[in-house]
């Protein structure tokens, strides 16, 4: 008998969204009864501002909203997100130059197609988002990691990437603020790495999704306000998901030279068409509309950095770099491997989550997930009750 053909080797090498897996288990221990304390997902735990509710409500009476609509956005929201650019990065664009995505996620897929051909380098700063090296690989490019641990802040050097850099390099990835770590680049940090970037000629790809969270008087300058020569080498993602807590509502973007949104868009017409209509109207009032709910909720995400960091730094063997961004913690927890725990040698920190979760029903992502071992990401995306419980529980469980 003749067997089938079998599926899809690229995307049989592709695998799970390692922050999704972890987040999934968690809640299907909780469903199950167990009282697990969740740091996995990135996902603010906040409810979505009511005015943006109220204009997705409002949506839903107008039939227009129910037909196709141009695949790369309503006309209306991509000029709104023109706007945000210019206010928030620097860059004046056109609408033109926008597309709305299906969340963060799908711009970033198409950024790395529109822009990576077979075999082509990307330089991916480490520690990175778990998603990075797989989008990476489905536009059959190289990811190649620049790592940066906990002594750099989780911040690479231009000196680092040049020593990267080959004559197959075309592409940068570069995230300020970070998911997994927080870190947010300074202006000189940036203009250094966007100098280098023009001045050899790679594109730059830069998520800009955490853009608005960011604390102590830190401002996330965008690489193409810091250098503007490099916007036509740039591609910027973002989305509403993180600032508005609208993670749910699937929207989305992309921003960059008319060549590259060309291309990209001629893809998400076949991919996707357009996002859905209800939740563009949505993402359009949360841009154009008050912002006071949005700067509550990034007010609470700076109070529980500062208790969740100052917790982690009380466990022996735990380093906590101060996250300036984002609403992650990464802490190098190097100094609590190589050791027995409760009768158990703990390694790797793949070990140590895992450990974590059944000793002290605690769901952390492990390093592993974002690059090398020995490191930990806590989202403090969470109540302040349960966030310290949890911590308080890590204390306990490491005395």
């Amino acid at each position: 008998m003749t067997e089938r053909a079998p599926v899809s080797r690229k995307l049989s090498a592709i695998a799970e969204s390692a922050t999704l897996k972890v987040d999934a288990k968690a809640k299907a221990l909780q469903a199950a009864g167990r009282p697990v304390i969740s740091y996995a997902a990135g996902e603010p735990d906040f409810a979505t501002p009511q005015f943006v509710v109220d204009a997705a409500a409002e949506a839903l009476r107008d039939p227009a909203n129910f037909r196709y609509t141009p695949a790369a956005g309503l006309p209306v929201l991509r000029e709104a997100i023109a706007a945000k650019t210019l206010r928030d990065s620097g860059l004046e664009v056109a609408p033109s130059q926008v597309i709305v995505t299906n969340g963060g996620k799908q711009s970033v897929y198409q950024a790395f197609q529109a822009v990576v051909n077979p075999g082509d380098e990307v330089l991916l700063p480490a520690p990175y988002w778990t998603t990075y090296p797989e989008a990476i690989a489905l536009a059959d490019g190289v990811p190649v990691e620049v790592f940066a641990g906990a002594d750099q802040e989780y911040k690479v050097t231009v000196d680092q990437l040049e020593a990267a850099r080959t004559d197959k390099t075309t592409v940068l990835v570069f995230v300020s603020p970070s998911n997994p770590t927080g870190a947010v680049y300074t202006p000189d940090e940036t203009k250094a790495i966007g100098e280098w970037a023009l001045a050899h000629r790679i594109w730059v790809i830069s998520d800009e999704i955490y853009q608005n969270l960011v604390y102590e008087g830190a401002r996330a300058q965008s690489i193409v306000e810091a250098v503007p020569e490099l916007a036509g080498q740039t591609i910027l993602v973002n989305g509403v998901a993180k600032t508005y807590a609208m993670t749910g509502w699937r929207v989305g973007w992309m921003v960059g030279p008319a060549d590259a949104i060309k291309v990209a868009g001629n893809l998400q017409s076949h991919l996707s068409s357009n996002v859905n209509n209800i939740a563009q109207r949505a993402a359009l009032a949360a841009l154009t509309g008050p912002q006071d709910e949005a700067e509550k909720m990034r007010q609470a995400f700076d109070r529980r950095r500062g208790l969740i960091v100052s917790e982690l730094a009380k466990i022996p063997g735990v380093t906590v770099p101060n996250p300036l961004g984002a609403f992650y913690v990464y802490p190098d927890v190097t100094g609590l491997l190589g050791r027995e725990w409760d009768g158990v040698r703990i390694e790797t920190s793949l070990e140590l989550a895992d450990f974590i979760l059944e000793r002290a029903e605690v769901a952390v992502v492990p390093g592993e997930a974002f690059g090398p071992s020995g490191y930990l990401r806590l989202s403090y995306a969470l109540g302040e009750d349960q966030l310290l419980e949890g911590v308080q529980r890590l204390q306990r469980l490491f005395a």
